[in-house]
Protein backbone atom coordinates (compact mmCIF):
# COMPACT_ATOMS: atom_id res chain seq x y z
CA UNK A 1 0.00 0.00 0.00
CA UNK A 2 1.37 3.33 -1.00
CA UNK A 3 1.93 5.92 1.88
CA UNK A 4 -0.84 8.46 1.01
CA UNK A 5 -3.40 5.14 0.71
CA UNK A 6 -1.86 4.15 3.82
CA UNK A 7 -2.37 7.60 5.73
CA UNK A 8 -5.77 7.95 3.74
CA UNK A 9 -6.76 4.83 5.96
CA UNK A 10 -5.61 5.97 8.80
CA UNK A 11 -8.07 9.02 8.65
CA UNK A 12 -11.45 7.12 7.35
CA UNK A 13 -10.81 4.77 10.33
CA UNK A 14 -8.91 6.48 12.97
CA UNK A 15 -9.57 10.05 12.37
CA UNK A 16 -5.72 10.86 12.10
CA UNK A 17 -2.59 10.50 11.15
CA UNK A 18 1.39 10.66 11.61
CA UNK A 19 3.68 11.59 8.74
CA UNK A 20 7.65 11.62 10.02
CA UNK A 21 10.18 13.34 8.42
CA UNK A 22 7.98 16.29 6.82
CA UNK A 23 10.81 18.85 8.21
CA UNK A 24 14.04 18.09 8.49
CA UNK A 25 15.78 19.04 11.42
CA UNK A 26 17.30 22.20 10.64
CA UNK A 27 13.54 23.52 9.00
CA UNK A 28 12.05 22.87 12.15
CA UNK A 29 14.75 24.32 13.93
CA UNK A 30 14.30 27.39 12.05
CA UNK A 31 10.50 27.45 12.73
CA UNK A 32 11.42 27.11 16.40
CA UNK A 33 13.63 29.98 16.58
CA UNK A 34 11.53 32.41 14.61
CA UNK A 35 8.42 31.05 17.26
CA UNK A 36 11.12 32.03 20.19
CA UNK A 37 11.52 35.23 19.08
CA UNK A 38 7.75 35.99 18.35
CA UNK A 39 6.94 35.25 21.76
CA UNK A 40 8.27 38.47 23.18
CA UNK A 41 7.04 40.19 20.91
CA UNK A 42 3.69 39.01 19.77
CA UNK A 43 2.61 36.36 22.44
CA UNK A 44 -0.64 36.14 24.41
CA UNK A 45 -0.34 34.55 27.60
CA UNK A 46 -3.68 32.22 27.60
CA UNK A 47 -3.01 30.68 30.82
CA UNK A 48 -2.28 27.09 29.53
CA UNK A 49 -0.01 28.20 26.70
CA UNK A 50 1.39 30.95 24.96
CA UNK A 51 -0.70 31.63 21.88
CA UNK A 52 0.50 33.06 18.40
CA UNK A 53 -1.96 34.04 15.68
CA UNK A 54 -2.17 34.81 12.00
CA UNK A 55 1.71 33.13 11.50
CA UNK A 56 1.66 33.85 7.48
CA UNK A 57 1.95 38.15 8.44
CA UNK A 58 4.87 37.29 10.99
CA UNK A 59 7.57 35.23 8.83
CA UNK A 60 8.21 33.73 5.53
CA UNK A 61 9.97 30.76 7.14
CA UNK A 62 6.29 29.50 7.79
CA UNK A 63 5.19 29.99 4.15
CA UNK A 64 6.47 26.28 3.52
CA UNK A 65 3.68 24.44 5.73
CA UNK A 66 1.28 26.07 3.79
CA UNK A 67 1.22 24.06 0.70
CA UNK A 68 4.03 20.96 1.76
CA UNK A 69 4.00 18.88 -0.78
CA UNK A 70 3.72 15.65 1.73
CA UNK A 71 0.52 17.48 3.59
CA UNK A 72 -1.55 19.10 0.91
CA UNK A 73 -1.86 16.00 -1.48
CA UNK A 74 -3.70 14.29 1.88
CA UNK A 75 -6.13 17.05 2.88
CA UNK A 76 -6.84 17.68 -1.06
CA UNK A 77 -7.73 13.92 -1.16
CA UNK A 78 -9.70 13.71 2.34
CA UNK A 79 -11.97 16.79 1.73
CA UNK A 80 -13.23 15.12 -1.27
CA UNK A 81 -16.30 17.72 -1.85
CA UNK A 82 -13.77 19.19 -4.98
CA UNK A 83 -14.97 22.59 -3.53
CA UNK A 84 -12.37 25.39 -3.22
CA UNK A 85 -9.87 24.74 -0.30
CA UNK A 86 -8.43 27.75 2.09
CA UNK A 87 -6.18 27.73 4.97
CA UNK A 88 -8.57 29.21 7.36
CA UNK A 89 -5.35 29.86 9.94
CA UNK A 90 -1.66 29.03 11.15
CA UNK A 91 -1.15 29.34 14.34
CA UNK A 92 1.37 28.40 17.01
CA UNK A 93 0.57 26.66 20.62
CA UNK A 94 3.64 27.23 23.04
CA UNK A 95 3.10 24.79 26.20
CA UNK A 96 5.38 25.62 28.82
CA UNK A 97 6.58 23.67 31.87
CA UNK A 98 3.92 23.53 34.06
CA UNK A 99 1.64 24.32 31.78
CA UNK A 100 -1.71 21.67 32.26
CA UNK A 101 -3.50 19.49 29.98
CA UNK A 102 -6.17 21.19 27.58
CA UNK A 103 -10.03 20.41 27.66
CA UNK A 104 -10.45 17.55 24.91
CA UNK A 105 -12.64 19.15 22.02
CA UNK A 106 -13.65 19.21 18.70
CA UNK A 107 -12.98 21.77 16.29
CA UNK A 108 -16.35 21.68 14.47
CA UNK A 109 -19.47 23.12 15.51
CA UNK A 110 -21.79 19.73 16.60
CA UNK A 111 -24.64 21.07 13.87
CA UNK A 112 -22.27 20.84 10.58
CA UNK A 113 -20.42 17.40 12.33
CA UNK A 114 -20.75 14.76 10.00
CA UNK A 115 -21.31 11.34 11.38
CA UNK A 116 -19.69 9.10 9.16
CA UNK A 117 -16.77 11.42 9.30
CA UNK A 118 -16.36 11.21 5.84
CA UNK A 119 -15.61 14.31 3.29
CA UNK A 120 -14.84 16.67 6.13
CA UNK A 121 -15.25 20.38 6.12
CA UNK A 122 -12.62 21.34 8.26
CA UNK A 123 -8.69 19.17 8.35
CA UNK A 124 -6.11 20.30 11.40
CA UNK A 125 -2.37 19.84 11.11
CA UNK A 126 -0.11 20.21 14.01
CA UNK A 127 3.58 20.64 12.91
CA UNK A 128 5.97 19.43 15.69
CA UNK A 129 9.25 21.63 16.15
CA UNK A 130 10.33 19.75 19.39
CA UNK A 131 9.90 15.83 19.87
CA UNK A 132 6.63 15.32 20.78
CA UNK A 133 6.36 13.15 23.99
CA UNK A 134 4.03 12.79 26.74
CA UNK A 135 6.75 14.91 29.32
CA UNK A 136 6.58 17.89 26.92
CA UNK A 137 2.59 18.18 26.34
CA UNK A 138 2.12 16.41 23.18
CA UNK A 139 -1.29 16.35 21.45
CA UNK A 140 -3.89 13.99 22.57
CA UNK A 141 -6.20 12.47 20.57
CA UNK A 142 -9.32 10.27 20.82
CA UNK A 143 -9.39 7.77 18.16
CA UNK A 144 -12.33 7.32 16.06
CA UNK A 145 -14.29 10.34 17.78
CA UNK A 146 -14.79 12.21 14.44
CA UNK A 147 -17.39 9.47 13.54
CA UNK A 148 -19.32 10.54 17.19
CA UNK A 149 -21.26 12.72 15.23
CA UNK A 150 -20.79 14.91 19.08
CA UNK A 151 -18.74 18.02 19.95
CA UNK A 152 -18.17 18.77 23.05
CA UNK A 153 -17.50 15.53 24.47
CA UNK A 154 -20.16 14.35 27.22
CA UNK A 155 -18.55 15.27 30.57
CA UNK A 156 -19.93 12.89 32.71
CA UNK A 157 -18.25 9.84 30.40
CA UNK A 158 -14.66 8.81 31.41
CA UNK A 159 -12.73 9.14 28.48
CA UNK A 160 -10.34 5.47 28.36
CA UNK A 161 -8.67 5.27 25.02
CA UNK A 162 -6.89 8.65 24.49
CA UNK A 163 -3.89 8.30 22.65
CA UNK A 164 -0.49 10.74 22.96
CA UNK A 165 0.58 11.67 19.55
CA UNK A 166 4.57 10.91 20.12
CA UNK A 167 6.69 11.45 17.21
CA UNK A 168 10.03 13.32 16.41
CA UNK A 169 10.46 16.87 15.82
CA UNK A 170 10.00 18.07 12.09
CA UNK A 171 6.50 15.38 11.99
CA UNK A 172 3.17 16.34 11.57
CA UNK A 173 -0.31 15.38 12.83
CA UNK A 174 -2.85 15.42 9.99
CA UNK A 175 -6.64 15.05 11.51
CA UNK A 176 -10.62 15.46 10.96
CA UNK A 177 -11.33 18.80 12.89
CA UNK A 178 -14.22 16.63 14.56
CA UNK A 179 -11.78 14.65 16.27
CA UNK A 180 -11.80 15.15 19.71
CA UNK A 181 -8.04 16.63 20.54
CA UNK A 182 -6.19 18.90 22.84
CA UNK A 183 -2.60 19.64 24.21
CA UNK A 184 -1.02 17.74 27.13
CA UNK A 185 0.58 19.05 30.28
CA UNK A 186 4.10 19.93 30.15
CA UNK A 187 5.93 18.43 33.28
CA UNK A 188 9.14 18.61 31.22
CA UNK A 189 11.73 21.62 32.04
CA UNK A 190 11.37 22.95 28.40
CA UNK A 191 8.94 24.53 25.56
CA UNK A 192 7.09 22.83 23.26
CA UNK A 193 6.70 24.34 20.31
CA UNK A 194 3.99 23.48 17.30
CA UNK A 195 2.36 25.02 14.55
CA UNK A 196 -1.63 24.24 14.02
CA UNK A 197 -2.71 25.03 10.64
CA UNK A 198 -6.15 24.06 9.18
CA UNK A 199 -7.64 24.35 6.49
CA UNK A 200 -11.36 24.97 5.33
CA UNK A 201 -14.14 23.89 2.75
CA UNK A 202 -17.94 24.37 1.73
CA UNK A 203 -19.76 25.85 4.68
CA UNK A 204 -16.86 27.02 6.49
CA UNK A 205 -15.17 29.19 3.78
CA UNK A 206 -14.81 32.08 6.08
CA UNK A 207 -10.93 32.46 7.32
CA UNK A 208 -10.12 31.94 11.20
CA UNK A 209 -8.43 35.09 10.79
CA UNK A 210 -7.94 36.78 7.79
CA UNK A 211 -4.02 36.91 6.04
CA UNK A 212 -4.69 39.93 4.58
CA UNK A 213 -5.00 41.69 7.56
CA UNK A 214 -1.74 43.48 8.41
CA UNK A 215 0.06 41.08 5.46
CA UNK A 216 3.54 42.41 4.27
CA UNK A 217 2.85 43.71 0.58
CA UNK A 218 6.53 42.98 -0.21
CA UNK A 219 6.25 39.38 0.53
CA UNK A 220 3.61 38.62 -1.81
CA UNK A 221 6.14 37.76 -4.41
CA UNK A 222 8.07 34.71 -1.71
CA UNK A 223 4.45 32.82 -2.07
CA UNK A 224 4.34 30.16 -4.74
CA UNK A 225 0.77 30.48 -6.70
CA UNK A 226 -0.95 27.56 -4.59
CA UNK A 227 -0.33 29.29 -1.37
CA UNK A 228 -1.91 32.39 -3.16
CA UNK A 229 -4.69 30.57 -3.68
CA UNK A 230 -4.75 28.84 -0.16
CA UNK A 231 -4.98 32.73 0.92
CA UNK A 232 -7.13 34.15 -1.46
CA UNK A 233 -4.28 36.51 -2.36
CA UNK A 234 -4.28 35.42 -6.62
CA UNK A 235 -5.23 39.29 -7.00
CA UNK A 236 -2.96 40.56 -4.69
CA UNK A 237 -2.85 41.25 -0.61
CA UNK A 238 -5.05 44.16 1.20
CA UNK A 239 -8.50 43.03 0.46
CA UNK A 240 -10.27 42.13 4.11
CA UNK A 241 -12.07 38.87 4.04
CA UNK A 242 -14.98 37.15 6.02
CA UNK A 243 -13.06 35.65 9.24
CA UNK A 244 -14.31 34.81 12.44
CA UNK A 245 -12.22 37.32 13.81
CA UNK A 246 -9.49 40.00 13.63
CA UNK A 247 -6.47 40.56 16.17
Amino acid sequence: MSDLKQELFEIDVYGFTILENVLTSDEAAEMREALIRLIAERGVDRGDCIHISNLPTMDPVFFKTIDHPRILPLLEETMTNRLPLILGSLNARIVRPGDPVQRLHGDILEDLMKKDGKNPIMMNTVWMLDDFTPEIGATRIVPGTHKSGINPPPENVEMKHVLTATAPAGSVLVFNGQCWHGGGGNTSDRNRHAIFGHYRIGPMMRFQLDPHHRFPAEWLDLLTDRQKQLLRMEEGVGVLHGADHYE
